[in-house]
């Protein structure tokens, strides 16, 4: 694996440690709706975790990235439709797949 990739998956390590920081140990969906500052946050740091995957996905597209192409979409989404991005979408992303990618992330940055 190239230093340019590992830099990126770094990068997506980073953010959703940032967004775990960020939402706390709690996780409570009211909290998350009602504050503009955190919801702004966490959108950018999808932002980043989106366009680290693509940079990856174009370098090596054998790296294996469980929902890479839906984790793409999601932050053209945020980033070219972002009228239309709801905030349960967004917390259904950070609670059911950021896990997940967390996971595999470390592991191919072990290897």
């Amino acid at each position: 694996m190239s230093d340019e990739i590992k830099k990126y998956l770094t990068d997506i390590l980073e953010s959703i440690q940032a967004i775990n920081e960020y939402i706390g140990p709690v996780r409570k969906f009211e909290d998350y709706k009602s504050n503009r500052q955190l919801k702004d946050a966490v959108e950018r740091r999808l932002e980043i975790i989106g366009e680290a995957t693509s940079r990856i996905l174009k370098l090596d597209s054998s790296i294996s990235i469980t929902k890479s192409r839906r984790i793409v979409d999601m932050r053209n989404k945020v980033i070219h439709v972002y009228d239309a991005i709801d905030d349960i979408t967004i917390w259904a992303v950070v609670i059911n797949d950021l896990p997940t990618l967390h996971e595999e992330v470390k592991a191919l940055l072990k290897n």
